[in-house]
């Protein structure tokens, strides 16, 4: 029986020294020392035997065991050492190596020209105030002096939910909102997206962004109007920007102007930007009418003030130089990037 044990030993020591895994040394261990192990085995079959070669198998059965463990433990240990070493090695960092290059976003162009069409109103005293993509007929158009027969009510125009709600087709549908929701007087910038019933060409899209300008207070006049205006040209478009005022026709404000900025191209002297005129139109405003005021609730006989809506996109096109509008909505990573 001791040369048993002796063999079962020195097979266990190969088998051992074979092992690469922690898997394999406990295959080894469960082979001699589990429930039905040979080490096991050799141990329960003792019972049968005279009492002098009882005690002298026990002893070498026991020195057999710790010979087995004390083996086992250190293989146990070198394997795991190795598999450390392999793990290390797996993921060692070159420290030399460059770095991976932090990829930045970029604010969307038209994002960009809102917040800083905000950044300066804001300098002036302005809040920003917003209404709803989604809004009333009466919000629209009615308290806006828009009669019923009016072109933009037609839905080839304006996009109709319903028949009393619409997308709005600009920001001005929120002026109303403000009059009812602010304490006077107050000076706000209502910027936001627009819908209309437009076929997309380099110049329209039936999507849009507008950035309405708001200001109610006691004494308001076109001079103040003009030289809001006039401060946030030479902040966009650079200080030696000149400004100029046309008569026009909005049925919200009255007496109402387009304004028109020098060409930031050519400096006025006239180029295609500007068509040879050396002036660019850039938004529509003027005196809040009368009876806007009075839909909103606001005493025409204490308070004036004047609106302004202006085109996001048209002033993104003409401050970055872009030709087409469609470039702003084809989320092309290459086109976007260019204005990091």
């Amino acid at each position: 029986m001791q040369e048993k044990l002796k063999q079962m030993l020195e097979e266990a020591k190969s088998q051992l020294e074979a092992a690469t895994s922690l898997a394999d040394t406990e295959d080894v261990r469960v082979k001699i020392l589990g429930k039905k192990g040979e080490l096991t085995a050799i141990l329960k079959s003792m019972g049968k035997l005279p009492p002098e070669e009882k005690k002298a198998l026990g002893m070498a059965a026991n020195k057999a065991k710790a010979e087995f463990e004390q083996l086992l433990s250190e293989k146990a240990a070198e394997v795991k050492e190795k598999a450390r070493e392999a793990r290390f090695k797996a993921e060692k960092i070159d420290v030399t190596e460059p770095g991976k290059e932090v990829v930045f976003g970029v604010k969307h162009p038209i994002t960009q020209v809102i917040d800083e069409v905000v950044e300066i109103f804001k300098g002036m005293g302005y809040s920003v105030y917003e209404g709803p993509d989604v809004d009333t007929v009466y919000n629209t158009f009615d308290a806006l002096n828009s009669p019923e027969n009016h072109p933009a009510r037609d839905m080839t125009d304006t996009f109709y939910v319903s028949e009393d709600t619409v997308l709005r087709p600009h920001t001005s549908s929120a002026e109303i909102r403000a009059e009812h929701d602010l304490a006077l007087p107050y000076k706000v910038l209502i910027p936001g997206r627009c819908y209309r019933v437009d076929t997309p060409d380099a110049t329209h899209s039936p999507t849009f962004h507008q950035i309405e300008m708001m200001v109610i207070g006691e004494g308001i006049n076109m001079g103040d109007l003009k030289g809001s205006l006039d401060h946030m040209a030479k902040q966009l478009f650079g200080p030696e920007t000149r400004t100029k005022f046309r008569p026009s026709h909005f049925p919200f404000t009255e007496p109402s102007a387009e304004m028109d900025v020098s060409c930031f191209k050519c400096g006025g002297k006239g180029c295609p930007v500007c068509k040879g005129s050396g002036w660019i139109e850039i938004l529509g405003c003027g005196m809040t009418h009368p009876h806007v005021h009075q839909a909103g609730g606001i005493d025409t006989e204490k308070y004036t003030g004047f609106a302004v809506g202006m085109g996001v996109e048209r002033i993104a096109m003409l401050k970055y130089g872009i030709d087409d509008i469609r470039y702003l909505y084809e989320n092309d990573m290459r086109f976007i990037e260019q204005f990091k």
